[in-house]
């Protein structure tokens, strides 16, 4: 996943420049709060679809649950690239920015649901808006086969019109589409919380390298490639443990250090630079100085 920012929008009645569009109540069966079918050509929120392609950036103020029988797909959401599997499942929610791309072929179930068909107490247990959960979703094999289970019952009772009036065919609509959220609330918390314990697993192999080599490592990419993590996932989890990025991390380890060295030994202060990675003097006063606002010789006399 590589987060970039996008421009988008056509400046017609938009918001920053990006269209948002409302739940197309008009092209559902029944008129119901609630939409699933295939995926394929021709896809669209609304009626106007040559006005404003879903290939254009564009914010839906729905829920959209994509599960996939092809790929590799590329799907924008919130400024970030997602590549789905088959078997993957992207859950987008109402408010976020996204965009369709070109380039893949979209095979596989869509689900879209208006906010407010489903009762409040369904809602909170659901979590339907869990904005913090990963939109991209990778069901293990007992996973995806209930997933596609449950939305298969889904979309035969969606499609199912004739036989029940139209109250009670949403009511059966409502219970069966709580049935398939649960299963996919119980997957995007669980891969929530295996994601964290990795970032943790990962956080934690980098602090210890960190500590036992920051006097002569200073490199990102070198921590990243010795751990056998992309500069990438190395970034994410640190900032998900600390809030700061790796070279921010390796830089307070290095000040501290030098910080110390300064306070409790004699140790001139080229050594003092030299111990802690920085052969020249130079760099090392400037180095310090930038990160504490005063030069090595200062932080040592204000303390003596």
């Amino acid at each position: 996943m590589a987060g970039r920012t996008i421009q988008g929008g056509d400046g017609d009645g938009e918001v920053d420049g990006i269209r948002t569009f409302p739940f197309p109540v008009e092209l559902s069966l029944g008129g119901v709060g609630m939409r699933v079918g295939r995926m394929g050509a021709g896809r669209t929120w609304h009626a106007e679809a040559s006005s404003a392609p879903l290939e254009r950036v564009h914010r839906i103020d729905f829920h959209v649950v994509m599960l996939f029988d092809d790929g590799p797909v590329r799907h924008m959401i919130d400024f970030a690239e997602y590549e789905a599997s088959p078997g993957d499942v992207l859950w987008i929610r109402p408010g976020q920015v996204h965009r369709f791309s070109e380039a893949s072929e979209y095979r596989g179930t869509v689900l879209a649901m208006q906010p407010g068909f489903l009762p409040r107490a369904t809602v909170e247990a659901t979590g339907l808006y869990r904005y913090d959960l990963p939109p991209l979703l990778h069901p293990d094999e007992a996973q995806l086969a209930g997933l596609r289970s449950s939305l298969a019952q889904l979309q035969r009772e969606y499609e199912d019109t004739a036989t029940l009036p139209l109250s009670l065919h949403a009511a059966v609509l409502r219970h069966s589409l709580t049935a398939f959220l649960l299963r996919l609330a119980h997957l995007a918390a669980s891969s929530a919380e295996a994601a964290r314990r990795q970032s943790d697993t990962t956080f934690t192999l980098f602090r210890d390298a960190v500590e036992k080599n920051f006097a002569t490592n200073h490199s990102v990419s070198a921590y990243a490639d010795s751990l056998g993590y992309s500069r990438r996932t190395l970034v994410r989890a640190v900032r998900a443990a600390t809030g700061e990025t790796p070279k921010g991390f390796i830089d307070k380890r290095v000040v501290l250090e030098a910080k110390r060295l300064l306070a409790h030994t004699d140790i001139p202060i080229g050594r003092v630079g030299a111990a802690v990675g920085f052969p020249d003097a130079a760099n090392f006063s400037k180095f310090f100085q930038q990160h504490t606002e005063m030069t090595p010789a200062a932080f040592r006399a204000e303390l003596r």
